[in-house]
């Protein structure tokens, strides 16, 4: 067996173990939720039956209560849920039970295309399409292209250190990062928009931080990113906010997206060994 899906067996053990000892009400142990994700669950503990509370990974989720059934509840959260999030949303809690399935959790990003489905995948930024084919440069100002790391799992990231929210959520993706650097088939590509790679690489040597970044050029400076075709794409285009994460399977085609920054960036961990493991067929 090598190394990669032994990451995953062990990731997935460590879920399906902590599912088995959550608590109701250990907010904690939700996975993915931010601060107003938690205190959304709070209220949900105290609202009254019958009651469910349903998350998705990426942080979205929803709770519903005073239903006639616990399956109306669950039904009505999962509804709820969905119209937040391209990813399939799922139950954590329904009236007083953990009915979250820590197994199950990180295979959520699939099931993966085949390669001739992605090569009949529109192109677009929406899960299960292929992300554009962005030419990109890196410190020392050597172009690729994304299509280059096909075959990997990629992790495209825009930010910019002038962005507070992208500062702020920097040193979680680091240790994600980190913990991942022995996971041969995932790549990392952070993206400086309105500077200079270099501008980027110089406030994070001074913050320590150590990831890669790339630039996209003089088009990224006036909020432009070009195609390995030419055609130029508004950075808007890309990420409505910054930040803004994409994660590609093997064959290019978006698996997740999130606008914003990323509550708890090691809990991508186990999906990302997922894809990895189970995308690229």
């Amino acid at each position: 067996m090598t190394a990669l899906p032994w990451l995953f067996a062990l990731c997935s053990m460590w879920l399906a173990l902590a599912a088995q000892g959550a608590r109701l009400d250990d907010v904690q142990a939700v996975p993915h939720l931010n601060e107003q994700g938690r205190a959304g669950y709070r209220q949900f503990l105290a609202a009254p039956p019958h009651r469910a509370f349903a998350i998705a990974p990426g942080g979205a989720w929803a709770w519903q209560a005073e239903l006639p059934s616990p399956e109306a509840a669950r039904q009505a959260a999962l509804q709820a849920c969905q119209r937040y999030t391209e990813q399939r949303c799922v139950p954590y809690a329904v009236d007083d039970t953990v009915v979250f399935d820590a197994a199950a959790w990180p295979r959520l990003w699939g099931p993966y295309l085949t390669r001739t489905e992605a090569a009949r995948a529109p192109e677009g930024i929406r899960r299960g399409q292929r992300f554009p084919d962005l030419r990109l440069f890196d410190p020392k100002g050597r172009s690729f292209r994304l299509s280059e790391l096909r075959g990997k799992v990629v992790v495209v990231h825009f930010w910019g250190s002038w962005c507070p929210h992208c500062v702020h959520e920097l040193p979680d993706m680091q240790r994600a990062y980190q913990s991942l650097r022995q996971a041969r088939d995932i790549r990392f590509v952070l993206v400086s928009m309105r500077e200079t790679c270099q501008e980027s690489r110089d406030w994070a040597d001074v913050m320590g931080l150590d990831l890669p970044f790339y630039g996209g050029g003089a088009d990224a400076l006036a909020g432009k990113l070009r195609t390995a075709d030419g055609r130029l794409l508004s950075d808007r285009e890309l990420a409505r906010v910054f930040p803004t994460t994409y994660v590609l399977d093997k064959h290019g085609v978006v698996v997740f997206r999130q606008h914003g920054p990323v509550a708890r960036w090691l809990e991508l961990r186990p999906f990302l060994l997922d894809a990895a493991a189970h995308s690229g067929r």
